[in-house]
């Protein structure tokens, strides 16, 4: 189906879609479509960096397969570009008697994915393993690894262009029409007022110093891709597509382990999760430039792209607090949510939930770090989605829901969207 194709979003994962897309349809013109200035500004540059082995995942969904897929091919692809990655290990700890039948549920679907060489450590190996953990338990997968996952999103761009694409950053789709000979897009675009993009512009909208803003209109494309993460739903809302799976946004807090006490950690560790939800709770995670986090809480962002509680986007928080899927979540959770929100205001409190598996650590350990928003898909009915979600309507593809492990597994979402709409060569 060469001809010309458009993917919405500069995150790893439209990149990787690109970058399949250049693969298996050489003669296709692609081009990438990022708001922001820069790629990877969002959740690929904002998250943990992990490489999850698979261990949480119904055994059979999207995220297990595509997890465990994408896990091989993105070491492929770091050893390719000389990128780093660290199979560092990571333990998932029960800290009482209470969480041993879940560790042993994570074990069972572990050892369904394929996970290779996870083991049950007793309290006396668990620390012979990370030697200040504590717990009664605990599954060790030393495969889990970390990554630099800002410099994979570089090189995914640099493939593209060398493969043809064009990756046009700055370029933010406000609108989608859909017409007989293709898919037309709406821009807003930022650039220098010296060197305006290439296009048919319709209206200078703002011009002040060095900065240009206008609209422009591009196309037609015989196909759109649009991986548009925290903006998802508002992207396929430009093509009729149902309002649910909406996005809720939760900020993700993070401290730092002070330099003097990065010793406390040797790899990942991580407690057993609550299974009512798709957070995994605070863990302690090595990063491949050297920090280690603690973190993060989950509690609920006043815009999609806050990372501070002082940031506020009217439109944002209208959208989260009338979507009825909101209301029904919050009926049901709201103790949890109680708790992420005291995690949040007191330093106290929020370090007390690592101490539970890493007793050593005191709050003067650890000093204010970075904060990621994850884009949670909420149902109409409140329930919170957990598996990948992708959607398929003639020349439109939507991914509406890629959390974690959506970095991990990018490639291989990647191959399976392609081999949806070219069928014939992504095989």
């Amino acid at each position: 189906m060469a001809g010309r194709i458009a993917v919405i979003g500069g995150g790893i994962l439209g990149l990787a879609v690109a970058r399949r897309l250049g693969q298996v349809e050489p003669g296709a013109t692609v081009t990438v479509f990022e708001k922001e200035p820069d790629v990877a500004r969002h959740q690929t540059g904002r998250n943990s960096g992990v490489v999850h082995a698979g261990l949480y995942y119904v055994p059979g969904s999207l995220k297990a397969t595509l997890c465990r897929r994408g896990v091989g091919l993105l070491r492929e692809f770091c050893d390719t570009h000389d990128i780093r990655y660290d199979e560092c290990g990571k333990i998932v700890v029960a800290v009482d008697d209470s969480e041993l039948e879940r560790l042993a549920t994570i074990e069972k679907r572990a050892e369904a994915n394929g996970v290779p060489r996870t083991r049950m450590l007793d309290a006396a190996e668990l620390r012979t393993i990370e030697p200040h953990a504590r717990g009664v338990a605990a599954l060790h997968s030393p495969t889990t690894a970390i990554v630099d996952y800002p410099g994979v999103a570089q090189a995914l761009r640099k493939e593209i262009i060398a493969a043809g694409g064009t990756v046009r950053t700055g370029a933010e789709v406000i609108g989608v029409d859909e017409r007989p000979d293709g898919v037309h897009l709406r821009l807003t675009v930022t650039g220098s007022a010296s060197g305006r993009p290439n296009g048919n512009h319709e209206v200078a909208s703002r011009n002040s110093g060095r900065v240009s803003v206008v609209s422009e209109r591009v196309g037609p494309f015989d196909l759109l891709i649009a991986c548009a993460g925290l903006q998802s739903d508002l992207v396929a809302t430009f093509t009729g597509e149902d309002p649910s799976p909406q996005i809720v946004p939760f900020r993700g807090d993070y401290w730092l382990l002070r330099p003097q006490r990065r010793d406390l950690v040797r790899g990942l560790i991580y407690p057993v999760p609550d299974p009512r939800y798709p957070f995994l709770g605070i863990h302690l995670t090595k990063r491949i430039d050297g920090e280690v986090l603690v973190g993060p809480n989950a509690v609920l962002a006043t815009a999609r792209e806050g990372y501070t509680v002082a940031t506020v986007e009217g439109s944002d928080l209208r959208r989260t607090l009338t979507w009825p899927g909101f209301h029904k979540m919050a009926r049901t959770h709201w103790k949890t949510g109680a708790k992420e929100i005291l995690r949040t205001v007191s330093k106290r409190a929020f370090v007390a939930e690592a101490r539970r598996y890493v007793p050593e650590l005191r709050t003067t350990d650890v000093v204010r770090g970075p904060a990621g928003v994850r884009a949670q898909a909420v149902a109409r009915d409140g329930s919170l989605v957990d598996d990948f979600v992708l959607s398929h309507t003639g020349r439109v593809v939507h991914v509406r829901n890629a959390p974690s492990p959506g970095a991990t597994a990018s490639l291989a979402i990647a191959e399976h969207i392609v081999s949806k709409v070219v069928p014939e060569r992504a095989s």
